[in-house]
């Protein structure tokens, strides 16, 4: 079982509540705990409400930014630091990240004129109508595009074929107690 652990929010910070992804202002002072704190991401519980706390405003609950990727050239081939890249991204409800999920259907990357390469994703999420699809795939954009040689990114989310538990890696279904 997991432990959650509880903070004080020591400045006003603006987080996304879930499973709609609307913005939220959590007042200084407030407790909150954290429930997951993997990849970028801080996921928090505050006053009853889950939110999802940007890991740039990390020192708002007292951690350091997290550190989940490079964008540098670290020897591997521009597919496997993709893939790598989509692995620090997390479902902020499920301790487990997009590609273990199996949220990530492709990725297809074209070479640009430039030398550099555009990288479409088609993902989906657990449930069709969550809110937090755009927070995602934003996020999947943001990490894609920090990385050397890739230009531009396009995200798409798809819902057919739908997401069910048997697209899971059996690794996340190990972590998930499934």
């Amino acid at each position: 079982m997991r432990r959650r652990e509880p903070v004080m929010v020591r400045r006003g910070v603006t987080v996304e509540t879930i499973p709609d992804g609307m913005p939220w202002e959590v007042e200084p002072g407030m407790l909150a705990e954290i429930t997951q704190a993997l990849g970028s991401h801080f996921t928090l519980l505050v006053e009853g409400r889950l939110v999802r706390l940007q890991g740039s405003d990390a020192d708002a609950i007292g951690k350091a930014v997290p550190v989940t990727t490079s964008a540098h050239d670290d020897g591997a081939d521009l597919q496997t630091r993709i893939w790598r890249t989509l692995a620090t991204c997390y479902d902020p409800e499920i301790p487990v990240d997009i590609v273990e999920l199996g949220l990530v259907y492709a990725c297809e990357l074209v070479p640009m004129e430039d030398g550099r390469t555009r990288v479409f994703v088609a993902m989906t999420l657990t449930a069709p109508g969550c809110g937090m699809g755009d927070v995602l795939a934003n996020e999947v954009a943001d990490k894609l595009l920090a990385l050397d040689g890739v230009g531009e990114v396009k995200v798409d989310m798809v819902f057919d074929p739908p997401w069910d538990r048997s697209r899971m890696s059996e690794a996340a279904q190990l972590a998930l107690g499934l």
